[in-house]
């Protein structure tokens, strides 16, 4: 009498079942990894278009009013707004901007200030 040695089918099912948990699990990791990387990739990106504005009116020299702008960065159109408000010591302006994508919440606000 010969005995064959192998899996069973139920041995089989339970090996993939568990295969397939383990594999949904590092895909839903994974996927999660690469949007957490966009999203600081657009954050990174957008701080620097609020500090090549902060830096181009701090060269200037001359303080704009409030104004909207936008800036291409990356091969992507960044949308910004300017704010100026006046602060304790009338030769200090304090500075505000917030840089977004396509008009949604702002992904960096940026502070600054420039001395008249």
């Amino acid at each position: 009498m010969k005995f064959y040695q192998g899996f069973t089918l139920l041995e089989v099912l339970v090996a993939l079942a568990v295969l397939a948990i383990a594999l949904s699990a590092i895909i839903k990791v994974t996927a999660e990894n690469a949007e957490n990387a966009s999203y600081l990739r657009d954050k990174t990106l957008a701080h620097w278009v609020a500090m090549n504005i902060l830096t181009e009116i701090q060269i200037k020299k001359k303080l704009p009013n409030n104004k909207k702008g936008m800036s291409k960065m990356a091969e992507r159109k960044w949308h910004w707004l300017l704010k100026v408000s006046k602060t304790v010591d009338k030769e200090l302006q304090r500075l505000e901007i917030k840089v977004h994508l396509h008009k949604e919440e702002a992904l960096v606000t940026l502070v600054g200030f420039v001395s008249l």
